[in-house]
């Protein structure tokens, strides 16, 4: 590697669900020939990304070339783990040609973009790019905002009362701190509906900032990469709602679990359970693997808000333990037992009789 030379690295950020990692597969997919290390962090118990993009069967998504970061939120572990893994990428005796990072979707960028600087890896690499993830359907529905009418009545009522809203604050961060914002699932929406949600991003972003619709994650990599942004030298312009915090981050606003169970006989009765569990406790993200007696491969499940999906993504290994396990996030307090037991077996007569009368949300 020339001395001159700085290993570009992209940041790719974006809120629980917003598809990050089909994003990156479709990425390897079309690396054409580019040595790309990828380093995956999430928030949660299970490692589920990692094992979805090893499991692909995509050239590049072995375990040779991601290096998972699981002891925490990366943005809040940068000493301790992202710098000696940096480190190790960029000191290696054939170095990677790009960088890849995915964030868990809590994460914010901006303290793991000014991690950069830091002088054991800043003649070494440099940020290409913050591209920021947005699930275009989510954010059009009102996901990630207060209904400003019923907070400004609330306020009213009492002025003592703090009515930020965590998952707004998140979702700005990784706005503000962005050099491209990929609308993903813009499938979803129809053009009037598009034309809405971008003025309202437009007026969140920095000057400059471009907004590219996707279906799938599929993003040209020409577009993703080579954005030449030098981000770690250029922070001041990248407001963050922590600027003022000393860089300390946590995520006591989120509590994340894991709910496991045997084979599913039946698949829709259990996508019926899992959209009234969303319903019923507000989940945010729901993302794990079922068996499924008789298929020899195992399903993904993926669940933003009532959206489901599903799909077999690889066959069960040989010697590979067969069952059924889902990550599921919410706002902190929710119920965890509440939740297992309705994904399980199903709502009380309570929980049953006390349900909005319009039903839960179909699976997509």
């Amino acid at each position: 590697m020339s001395a001159a030379r700085k290993i570009p690295a992209t940041v790719i950020t974006g809120f629980l669900g917003a598809g990050k990692t089909t994003l990156i597969r479709h990425l390897m997919e079309n690396a054409e020939g580019r040595r790309i290390a990828l380093v995956i962090n999430e928030f949660g118990d299970l490692g589920m990304d990692r094992e979805i993009l090893t499991g692909c069967g995509v050239p590049g998504c072995d375990d040779e070339n991601i290096v998972e970061l699981a002891n925490g939120c990366i943005c809040c572990t940068v000493a301790d783990e992202f710098l000696p893994t940096m480190e190790k990428l960029v000191l290696a005796d054939n170095p990677p040609d790009a960088i890849v990072i995915e964030t868990s979707g809590l994460a914010l960028p901006k303290p793991l973009v000014k991690a950069f600087q830091w002088p054991e890896i800043r003649s070494r690499v440099t940020v290409d790019g913050v591209v920021t993830l947005v699930d275009a359907h989510a954010v059009a529905a009102g996901r990630f905002a207060d209904d400003p009418d019923a907070v400004q009545k609330l306020r009213e009522a009492d002025e003592a009362l703090d009515h930020d809203n965590p998952l707004e604050e998140v979702f700005e961060d990784q706005l503000s701190c962005a050099d491209l914002v990929i609308l993903n699932k813009a499938d979803l929406l129809d053009e009037a509906g598009m034309d809405v949600l971008e003025q309202d991003l437009r007026a969140r972003l920095r000057p400059g900032v471009k907004l590219v619709p996707a279906a799938y994650g599929k993003v040209d990599p020409a577009v993703l990469l080579g954005l030449d942004a030098g981000a770690e030298d250029d922070l001041d312009t990248r407001p963050s709602h922590h600027d003022d915090a000393d860089g300390d981050h946590d995520h006591d606003d989120f509590d994340t679990f894991v709910v496991e169970f045997g084979a599913v006989d039946d698949l829709e009765a259990l996508e019926a359970r899992m959209a009234a569990a969303v319903e019923d406790h507000d989940i945010l993200r729901i993302k794990g693997f079922l068996d499924i007696p008789g298929k020899p491969a195992r399903m993904l499940v993926q669940g933003v808000g009532p959206r489901l999906d599903r799909w077999f993504d690889r066959p069960w290994k040989a010697g590979e333990a067969r069952k059924s396990h889902l990550v599921v996030i919410g706002l902190h307090g929710i119920d965890r037992a509440a939740v297992a037991r309705e994904i399980r077996e199903g709502r009380t007569a309570d929980e049953a009789q006390a349900a909005p009368l319009s039903g839960s949300a179909g699976a997509a």
